[in-house]
């Protein structure tokens, strides 16, 4: 029985064979497998490609290897071209019509303490599982208290995502905005934006992620207690799961660094 209707009267309707029939259905589920499968690569992909953005896809195949999954190159090389992720070695290109990079010093420099708000803040981009695809979400976290103060979700990795955070912010003269050397947060555009909000820029070493463990920690609380046990489906949905764990994160989850004490309790307890 289908939805209440028996198969074989189904198929006299639909004028084919039930053997048609079962092999249409077995053809879709293996399709669907085959999806799951390429979305369980892609977030090995998107991970191994946090902390090796050098890899091209001979050596991202290699890195898979090494965690047990046997991968083809070439299909290595169509899940990379999916994700709209590359090796950031790149040929030397004409100079002409080139907009230079700006790397900022590494001002930060892995010292995570903040005594005032709004003076030390991080941010990067992480990648969301939803269903078979992926999102991105940007946040900014204040080291101050360690409290997610921007974000924002977005289907395309892009200058426009991270601009849309930051300009969350508001104009903060004097305060340090850390990040990693993405290309967003090396394009002029970026350093433009930074001076017009009164923001200092500070960029991590290239391919080194402890530089910025604050916030790969954050995101790594975020995906094991809420989107891995979760898993959305649409983006709505995962708009309001990150929604609902950043409120939780901020005014709920305490943290021992916070004295036992969530980021806003900490907040209200130092001006008091």
């Amino acid at each position: 029985m289908t939805q209440g209707h028996a198969i074989m009267l189904l198929c006299q309707i639909a004028e084919v064979s039930r053997a048609g029939y079962y092999k249409w259905k077995g053809a879709l589920s293996a399709q669907e497998q085959r999806q799951e499968q390429d979305a369980d690569l892609k977030e090995h992909i998107l991970a191994i490609h946090r902390l090796r953005p050098y890899f091209g896809y001979i050596r991202m195949s290699t890195a898979l290897k090494r965690e047990g999954l046997l991968v083809n190159r070439k299909k290595v090389r169509r899940l990379m071209r999916e994700l709209g992720i590359r090796s950031v070695i790149r040929k030397k290109r004409p100079l002409a019509g080139r907009k230079p990079s700006v790397v900022f010093a590494n001002v930060l420099n892995r010292d995570f303490k903040a005594e005032a708000p709004f003076s030390k803040l991080v941010t990067d981009i992480t990648y969301v599982r939803i269903g078979h695809d992926f999102s991105y979400l940007s946040t900014v976290m204040d080291l101050h208290n360690n409290e997610i103060v921007a974000w924002e979700l977005s289907e395309r990795n892009d200058l426009n995502l991270v601009f849309d955070t930051v300009k969350q912010l508001g104009i903060r003269k004097g305060a340090l905005l850390h990040s990693d050397q993405g290309f967003q947060y090396t394009h002029k555009a970026y350093e433009t934006l930074l001076l017009a909000q009164g923001l200092t820029g500070s960029h991590s070493r290239r391919g080194n992620c402890y530089d910025n463990a604050c916030m790969e920690s954050f995101f790594s609380h975020l995906k094991t207690e809420q989107l891995y046990l979760k898993r959305p489906n649409d983006t709505d949905s995962a708009r309001r799961l990150i929604a609902e764990y950043i409120e939780f994160y901020n005014q709920e989850r305490f943290q021992k660094k916070l004295g036992d004490r969530s980021p806003v309790e900490y907040r209200i307890a130092v001006a008091a």
